[in-house]
């Protein structure tokens, strides 16, 4: 199935684990630190051990870290850039120590600078973080975003830029249904989800899609609007979530829908009685 959420790390890492099991999920996305506060996490032998030994016994594919919602690759401020360089170099030793193959991360905004320097940025920031860590494994997985104000990544061109310049096997993308209908894809129905898609592929190529994000949009479409809405519930509707659950099956699609109260449930359901003959 390859469906499941973002899980609280809440008391500890590996309680994530105790969260997923009960929703029945098969990977899960968590914060690996505080993701509002820039100081590192020292993750203790133990506890990674732990993370580990309850990755190995439970039934999760893979596992997704999301980088701190600080970090901003694009930046033009000098002091942001080496907090967001530390940042996202210490969130990949974390990853590795723990297991985790995928980070993902939002390509940020260009503030008081063009979006081409902000592109710019990115691509410098990424290809230093890859050679300090040339050691790990772990791939870097760029959201495409909602496109508001200077923030660069919504356009799938932008995206395939980050790909080609950095030049890195390392790289990856994860898309976000929320931010794409936001930037101005119409994926509302089969037509336009599918073109959308065969663009996203000529351009981006399917083979560099690693994650999915599954999230309806309180914004109208092209609204630059990053709220996220639950399942069938938004702006969006429900079609181009039954044609990701029945036709990108092997790929790992995370809900980042509102915590409201047994809410991961009941999207999750939404979205299981969705998949044709219940397969």
């Amino acid at each position: 199935m390859l469906l499941g959420v973002h899980c609280s790390i809440k008391g500890s890492l590996h309680n994530a684990f105790s969260e997923a099991a009960s929703l029945g999920i098969d990977t899960f996305q968590i914060f690996t630190k505080n993701q509002r506060q820039w100081k590192e996490r020292i993750i203790d032998p133990a506890e990674k051990r732990i993370f580990r030994e309850r990755l190995q016994q439970s039934n999760i594919k893979t596992i997704f870290s999301h980088a701190s919602y600080l970090v901003n690759l694009a930046t033009n401020d000098r002091k942001i850039h080496t907090l967001t360089y530390n940042s996202l170099v210490g969130e990949i030793q974390r990853c590795d120590e723990l297991g985790i193959a995928h980070v993902i991360i939002h390509p940020g905004s260009a503030k008081n600078a063009s979006k081409q320097t902000g592109m710019k940025n990115v691509i410098g920031m990424l290809k230093s973080v890859i050679q300090r860590t040339k050691n790990s494994s772990v791939k870097i997985l760029l959201e495409n975003t909602a496109g508001q104000g200077s923030s660069v990544g919504s356009h799938f061109h932008q995206l395939r830029q980050f790909i080609d310049d950095i030049g890195s096997e390392r790289i990856g993308i994860c898309f976000d249904t929320c931010h794409a209908f936001a930037a101005g894809y119409d994926i509302r129905t089969k037509i336009g989800f599918e073109t959308t898609m065969e663009e996203f592929d000529t351009i981006i190529g399917m083979n560099n899609l690693f994650a999915i994000h599954l999230n309806d949009s309180k914004g109208a479409l092209g609204s630059k609007l990053d709220r996220h809405e639950h399942i069938g519930k938004g702006a969006i509707g429900i079609e181009p979530f039954k044609l990701i659950m029945n036709t990108m099956k092997h790929i790992p699609k995370i809900l980042e829908t509102p915590k409201e109260e047994h809410m991961d449930v009941t999207n999750l359901n939404v979205l299981r009685e969705l998949i044709e003959n219940n397969s």
